[in-house]
C-alpha cells in the first residue's frame, strides 16, 4: 500500500491549488493522510480525486473542515494514530504512546518540522509542509509503504 502523507497545507494563503510536485506524488497513492491545518475544505476534495483521504481538525482549520481531533485506522493492517499537534519534542514518543496504546506509527504535523522517530514501542511521523517551509529549506511531503502490517518504508521528500 501506497501511503501520502501531507500537513500544514494552509490554503488558499499557500496552497492555491496542489503544487505540480505534490501531485506527482499523489498519483498512483492508495491512501492519502493530511494531518490538520488544511483551512478550506477545498483542498479535501481536491485531494479525493488522486485517492480516498483521512484528515484530522488543525487549529487553523475553521468549522467548515469536517475532520476528528484524532482519527485511528487500520491500513493493510498497519494500525496508525493521527492528531495534528503532538505537543512539545520533550516527552513526544511517551505521550503519544499514551494517547494511540494500540498504535504502530502516529502521524501528526503543526510545527512544520519533518520528523522521522522511533522509540517507545512506537513510530512517529511528521511529513513536514509542502507550502509553507518556514525555516526549513524545502517543503515536503511524507511516503509510506505499508505491506502485511508492516511499515517497511518511510521517507520525507522535498517538493519545492
Amino acid at each position: 500500500m501506497r501511503v501520502v502523507v501531507l500537513s500544514d497545507t494552509h490554503a488558499p494563503r499557500r496552497w492555491r491549488s496542489c503544487p505540480p510536485r505534490v501531485a506527482a506524488h499523489l498519483r498512483g497513492a492508495d491512501v492519502i493522510l493530511h494531518a490538520g491545518d488544511v483551512c478550506v475544505p477545498s483542498v479535501l476534495d481536491e485531494l479525493a480525486a488522486y485517492a480516498p483521504v483521512h484528515v484530522v481538525k488543525g487549529n487553523n482549520d475553521g468549522p467548515d473542515v469536517v475532520a476528528p481531533e484524532t482519527l485511528e485506522l487500520v491500513l493493510d493492517g498497519l494500525r496508525v494514530g493521527m492528531i495534528h499537534d503532538s505537543g512539545p519534542a520533550k516527552g513526544r514518543l511517551a505521550r503519544l504512546r499514551r494517547r494511540f496504546p494500540d498504535a504502530d506509527l502516529v502521524v501528526f504535523g503543526h510545527s512544520h518540522i519533518p520528523l522521522d522517530e522511533s522509540g517507545e514501542g512506537l513510530r512517529i511521523f511528521n511529513p513536514g509542509s509542502p507550502t509553507d517551509r518556514r525555516r526549513q529549506p524545502h517543503g515536503t511531503v511524507g511516503l509510506l509503504t505499508v505491506e502485511g502490517g508492516r511499515l517497511v518504508r518511510a521517507e520525507i521528500v522535498p517538493v519545492t
